[in-house]
């Protein structure tokens, strides 16, 4: 699974819309929507904000692993 693909179902699984997910991470909404297009990726601080806001590990968030954890 794509880092976006990860993205789009943390996101679902959560319920919380894609502006939820930038406001808790510190990004803008286009910012987000960028991530999860696939048009852009995150910095390193963006990629932890994102895995402590879903709580995964950030192996995870890049397809890395497939345990959360």
């Amino acid at each position: 699974m794509e880092f976006s693909e990860r993205l789009v179902a943390l996101r679902k699984e959560k319920k919380e819309t894609q502006v939820q997910v930038a406001d808790g991470v510190g990004l803008t909404s286009r910012q987000y929507q960028g991530l999860e297009a696939g048009t852009s990726l995150p910095n390193f601080r963006t990629l932890g904000a994102l895995a402590d806001h879903f709580d995964v590990s950030v192996d995870y968030l890049m397809g890395r692993r497939d345990e959360r954890r």
